[in-house]
């Protein structure tokens, strides 16, 4: 039998009470900042693009985003 208070294979131990609550909303905050950061210089990058490869990178992610919609339609049989 295992110490129920040890954490296994290396995973960390959740806290309790308001100190994991205060945690998670910190990261959760800390996640948001950096995903707009890394929006907002993508579409630095994306405005400096000439015409041709913002078609092409259009192309690109349309055609990803069709083979998406087909495989999960498949999936669900619709």
């Amino acid at each position: 039998m295992h110490d129920t208070t040890k954490p296994l294979n290396g995973e960390l131990q959740s806290k309790t009470g308001d100190g994991a609550a205060n945690s998670d909303a910190g990261r959760t905050v800390l996640v948001g900042v950096l995903g707009g950061i890394l929006s907002a210089a993508g579409y630095l990058v994306y405005q400096r693009l000439p015409d041709e490869q913002k078609e092409k990178l259009h192309r690109q992610v349309r055609g990803a985003l069709e083979s998406r919609i087909s495989e999960i339609r498949s999936n669900f049989n619709l």
